[in-house]
């Protein structure tokens, strides 16, 4: 496979089997951020294009992702559904039993590690900000997307949109998922990368481990959103 560093990551991470594991890993952003070429993406983060380039190249020989069908020629309908079913499920799951092991976390060692608190406080409001996120995407987004393409499909008129065009609610949920990845950020700084200190108990373990994982999973559903899901219903609606 033959590689060009003028590619966006987020075309790459579309094109390539396995690539956000591979842009997880290194710590590039394919989602917010995907607009970047992978030769300006590897300069900001300070990695070698070449070395990305071979774990590109070797994730790509590896067995696809079991939802890449769908990414790459599901209806929108199941792109949603996958969206909804996998990561809106995973987000609304995780943020309660989040939210309680940072009040217990918080309660043991908040004293000695003050970041814990400031953690506390960010995951708080990108918690109800994401909540409030998904039931507009579930609400109003979604659906019509879904009526837009059943159709287009039957080769019927299209509705003219609530919200004017599909373009003016893309964009704020776009918004609000660069406000998401911001948290996020300030989260991974806070904690040192998510590294439990040395007198961490289990739970302070368990609760670091957790917001990593909650991290690689927005990131995921974000890039589905941005670079597959958004841009494809932009071009339906405008028949391209």
């Amino acid at each position: 496979m033959t590689l060009t560093t003028s590619k966006t990551v987020r075309e790459l991470a579309l094109e390539i089997p396995n690539a956000t594991r591979v842009f997880e890993k290194l710590g590039l952003d394919y989602c917010c951020g995907g607009a970047k070429s992978l030769q300006d993406a590897c300069t900001s983060a300070g990695l070698s294009v070449e070395d990305v380039i071979a774990n590109l190249e070797k994730a790509a020989a590896e067995p696809k992702p079991a939802d890449d069908r769908v990414l790459q020629s599901g209806s929108l309908a199941e792109l949603i559904a996958h969206i909804v079913n996998t990561h809106h499920v995973y987000v609304r799951q995780e943020i309660p039993r989040l939210n309680a092991l940072l009040d217990k976390v918080c309660g043991v060692h908040g004293e000695r590690h003050p970041e814990l608190k400031h953690i506390r406080g960010i995951f708080r409001g990108v918690g109800q900000e994401l909540t409030m996120h998904m039931m507009k995407e579930e609400a109003v987004l979604f659906p019509y997307i879904e009526r837009m393409e059943e159709q287009v499909i039957q080769k019927e008129p299209v509705l003219p949109a609530p919200f004017g065009t599909v373009a003016n609610p893309v964009r704020s949920m776009m918004e609000e998922h660069d406000s998401a990845g911001t948290a996020l950020k300030a989260m991974r700084e806070a904690s040192g990368g998510y590294h439990a200190p040395d007198d961490a108990c289990v739970s302070y373990q368990t609760l670091y481990s957790a917001l990593e994982a909650f991290e690689k999973d927005l990131h995921q559903h974000i890039h589905l959103e941005n670079n597959s899901l958004f841009p494809r219903a932009l071009r339906m609606e405008t028949g391209g």
